[in-house]
């Protein structure tokens, strides 16, 4: 009876050791993605670099001069709003895998896999299309008729690169905050029954 006690006791204090981990783990993932969204947005919105084109006509290259660095500023100000509202709620209540061993907000738990999932995947698709609008820049197009822009504004393009980098590497830190979100949702169902809740 004694070891049946002790065994449970156990198997309670490895749980909740598990359970404090991954909400370290995430909790640190959301900081580190929110600091790289946050210096991706201001590396994009305060690059400005004034040249003389011709005699003394200037030009001054700023993030509104193409469409997707104005959407990569607002993605990313965006996805890093989000995760400093999923960091004020983790921390402020209950974390969401506790309800959902109790069975008791599993839809919370889906809409929350699926905003992750989303918040990844939007800003992954903004950085890819600011990424093509930074390479016809750096390249130019003969085809189009377009002139390279970077070998005039050379500052301009290389913040710019440091700046869909660091918007990478925010998309990695979500792509694995949305992998802790799936476990959290897929660990409520049972191993044995397909799709079907665990009996608690």
């Amino acid at each position: 009876m004694y070891s049946t006690h002790a065994c449970i006791f156990t198997r309670f204090i490895q749980f909740i050791t598990m359970e404090l981990r991954m909400a370290r783990g995430e909790t640190s993932l959301r900081i580190s993605a929110i600091v790289m969204l946050v210096l991706t947005a201001c590396l994009v919105a305060f690059d400005t670099q004034t040249k003389v084109i011709m005699l003394s006509i200037e030009k001054k290259a700023t993030y509104k001069d193409m469409k997707a660095l104005r959407m990569l500023v607002y993605v990313t100000s965006a996805a890093a709003g989000y995760n400093v509202l999923r960091l004020c709620k983790h921390t402020t209540t209950v974390s969401c895998s506790e309800k959902i061993n109790k069975g008791s907000n599993i839809y919370m738990a889906w809409i929350l896999f699926l905003l992750d999932q989303m918040a990844v995947y939007v800003t992954f698709g903004t950085n890819c299309a600011t990424l093509e609008g930074s390479m016809l820049a750096l390249t130019g197009s003969e085809a189009l008729q377009w002139l390279k822009v970077c070998n005039r504004f050379t500052r301009f393009c290389d913040q710019i690169g440091a700046a869909v980098l660091c918007g990478y590497a925010a998309s990695i830190l979500m792509a694995l905050i949305s992998t802790v979100s799936a476990y959290k949702v897929m660990r409520m169902y049972s191993p044995q029954r397909f799709l079907s809740l665990k009996i608690r």
